[in-house]
């Protein structure tokens, strides 16, 4: 009898671990002649790695109030065809996968109507890490029949709460490979033998071209105008931005070239490896130029009004931005935030790090502690094999 899984997600991060999740379940379904069927809510590394996707969440992701407030709509929805697919075709389990917004309220209506799906939450919202309000939490306890932590202090603050909790590590373990030579690098990316790498990566989401790329521009100029042979590198994780980058590349007179975002995966290592330093958002990619000893400076802007909301209203707290950064307690990499995120700021940190050796070894050596606390690779195997555990 084929087993029925659901997986709900959003954004292109939660697509990535929404496909490699996928292709370990699969994987290890034909490892135990399991027939399975995955349907759910993500993007088109989802449908590649073999699940059936209902609608594409990758093209309605925001962070922030005011951000968020024309997707509300379509958000809503999605989430009400989603519901009704449940109901009607009873799933052996639902897999929720970040996003925490729409998972959060689909796991409280699938209890309320007291229906029996075991619902299992990979990768939960960061409560160990910050705090809104009266320091109340999401009831993710009171839904999810499993958390898959994938940090320590994550599964450490579910259970204390008596959640039933499984840590398996990061995934961006299993994914992180020993990059090739810079030579190698450089042929293959046509790069000239004295040309490095500024590697920037502004934006997985519509709002972040509008309050984060043009600070990050205007600090690319500057930098090109000390170094001449370093070329920006911008891969595209999304093919209605290439357009837009092209377009900020040429405005503020940048060098450098648009990976497109079915050519990322396979000229990664090639870029990482020489990337002399990263501009970059906060999010997941974080973890990854950390795993791959890339130095970074991360950045963070939204509206006034969303920061005014989350400041003095919601009562939004965090210590950091970045999750390297949070899971290690301390700035180990640079990060700015709001109204610290600005081009002098950001210039000064960028060419400390690319003039003073020290500053990057500094990274480094808070890279290699980071990695020791990840967990051992296996990550996604070992939530498949927990997952595919349950379903007999």
């Amino acid at each position: 009898m084929i087993k029925k899984i659901f997986i709900s997600t959003g954004e292109v991060s939660g697509d990535l671990h929404g496909s490699l999740l996928a292709r370990a379940l699969i994987e290890e379904s034909e490892k135990r002649s399991i027939p399975i069927e995955i349907f759910g809510l993500g993007g088109e590394r989802m449908r590649e790695a073999g699940v059936n996707i209902m609608h594409d969440t990758t093209s309605i992701s925001a962070i922030g109030i005011w951000e968020a407030l024309p997707l509300i709509v379509p958000t809503l929805k999605i989430q009400k065809r989603f519901y009704k697919l449940l109901i009607s075709n009873s799933p052996n389990c639902l897999i929720l996968i970040d996003y925490m917004g729409p998972n959060i309220n689909i796991g409280r209506k699938i209890r309320r109507k007291n229906i029996k799906i075991p619902i299992y939450y990979y990768i939960a919202p960061q409560e160990w890490a910050w705090r809104v309000g009266n320091n109340s939490t999401t009831d993710l306890i009171s839904f999810s029949n499993k958390i898959f932590a994938i940090f320590r202090e994550e599964a450490d603050f579910y259970r204390k709460r008596g959640g039933n909790v499984s840590w398996i590590g990061h995934p961006m373990v299993d994914s992180t490979d020993k990059l090739p030579s810079k030579r190698l690098s450089r042929k293959h990316l046509r790069l000239k033998n004295n040309e490095n790498i500024l590697l920037m990566m502004p934006a997985s989401r519509p709002q972040e071209i509008k309050y984060i790329l043009p600070t990050f521009m205007k600090v690319a100029n500057k930098l090109q105008e000390k170094y001449p042979n370093l070329v920006v590198f911008i891969p595209s994780c999304r093919d209605t931005f290439e357009e837009k980058f092209a377009k900020a590349l040429q405005r503020y007179n940048v060098k450098g070239r648009i990976v497109s975002s079915k050519d990322i995966e396979a000229n990664k290592p090639f870029i990482y490896s020489l990337s002399t330093l990263a501009l970059c958002k906060s999010g997941t990619v974080n973890m990854e130029l950390a795993l791959y000893g890339v130095p970074q400076v991360v950045g963070y802007k939204v509206s006034r009004v969303t920061a005014f909301i989350a400041k003095n209203i919601l009562k939004f707290k965090v210590r950091f931005i970045s999750p390297v950064n949070l899971l290690m307690r301390k700035r180990i990499v640079p990060e700015f935030v709001q109204k610290d995120f600005e081009v002098n700021r950001i210039l000064k940190k960028s060419l400390q790090i690319m003039d003073k050796p020290n500053q990057k070894i500094k990274i480094k050596n808070g890279y290699k502690s980071l990695k020791k606390i990840l967990g051992d690779k296996g990550v996604v195997q070992r939530a498949a094999s927990e997952i595919l555990d349950s379903l007999n």
